[in-house]
């Protein structure tokens, strides 16, 4: 399995900011000591023509240059800089090229990905380009080149909803977007994506994952992916600062085996990805996303030894 990084992009934030960034060099230096069949490339950056696939011009522009409003910035969560910029771009690239990946071998990982609160033309939430929609969209022009289309999947299963990304995909019929999210948490405000699972405060496991089951079960109803994109946060755990759900580590990797075994049952490509986590101790988090791609590493095995 391959996976993309750009954890060498540190944002310069204010003391005390809540914004983990620590937690990706951390995530990377596990999977190199715990997962040595993991692939560690580091992202390629995303060019204008991919980014403008999605998003407004003049956005695009103002993050490039730092013409950004101070409004847009506050509700970003970052203040504009340099490495800011490029991060964005880098998290997209990291996106684009393993959803690649994902195409030839079967699973790949982002360890950037997961911006989905991002739409078009602003950013919000500690997400400034939506990595999965311009990856969707690239990958769509490429297989219209080629005369062909591709049906896309979100499975959003971070807690907060996927606002950005339902919004961008309104009314599109070739990406289907599934989001089980704190229906009490942020964005306050949510967007109607195809399939929304709102859970009330203090969630568990059993009650979870019988909303996944049902869920993934309406996907698999309502749409036939060539392609799923699997936002795999880590905050619905009952350790997370911002979650307010209550799943256990046990329940996390059930969530994850189920999306994994739907996929396998269908024989659907994933994309895994990093998205959210504000463990009150950042261990925790980087010990539970390291779990998700340890068994985003034995599904790829599957995917290698099922090839004739």
């Amino acid at each position: 399995m391959q996976a993309f990084y750009s954890d060498q992009f540190v944002l310069p934030l204010p003391q005390g900011h809540r914004f983990p960034m620590a937690k990706y060099a951390m995530l990377r230096d596990a999977i190199a000591q715990h997962l040595p069949a993991v692939q560690l490339l580091q992202a390629p950056r995303a060019s204008d023509a991919e980014l403008l696939l999605v998003h407004a011009p003049a956005y695009v522009e103002a993050i490039a240059d730092g013409a950004v409003a101070a409004a847009v910035t506050r509700e970003i969560g970052f203040p504009w800089s340099e490495a800011m910029a490029e991060r964005a771009r880098r998290s997209v690239g990291a996106t684009v090229a393993a959803a690649r990946s994902a195409l030839r071998r079967g699973v790949s990982a982002s360890l950037a990905g997961g911006t989905h609160h991002a739409y078009a033309d602003k950013g919000g939430g500690f997400c400034v380009f939506n990595d999965v929609a311009v990856a969707a969209r690239v990958l769509q022009a490429h297989r219209a080149r080629e005369g062909k289309s591709l049906q896309v999947a979100v499975i959003d299963l971070d807690v907060h909803q996927g606002n950005g990304t339902a919004h961008i995909f309104q009314g599109d019929n070739s990406v289907f977007t599934l989001s089980l999210h704190g229906e009490k948490n942020f964005p306050f405000r949510k967007e109607a994506g195809d399939i929304d699972v709102g859970l009330p405060d203090g969630c568990s496991d059993a009650d979870y994952l019988a909303a996944l089951d049902l869920a993934l079960l309406q996907v698999g109803q309502r749409c036939s992916p060539d392609l799923v994109f699997f936002l795999a946060g880590a905050d619905p755990f009952e350790g997370d600062r911002l979650g307010r759900l209550k799943l256990t580590a046990a329940g996390m990797q059930a969530r994850d085996q189920r999306v994994f075994d739907w996929c396998w049952a269908r024989t659907i490509p994933v994309v895994v990805l990093m998205a959210g986590g504000y463990g009150v101790r950042i261990e925790e988090t980087v010990a539970l996303q390291l779990a998700t791609f340890r068994l985003a590493s034995a599904f790829s095995n599957q995917w290698k030894d099922a090839r004739p």
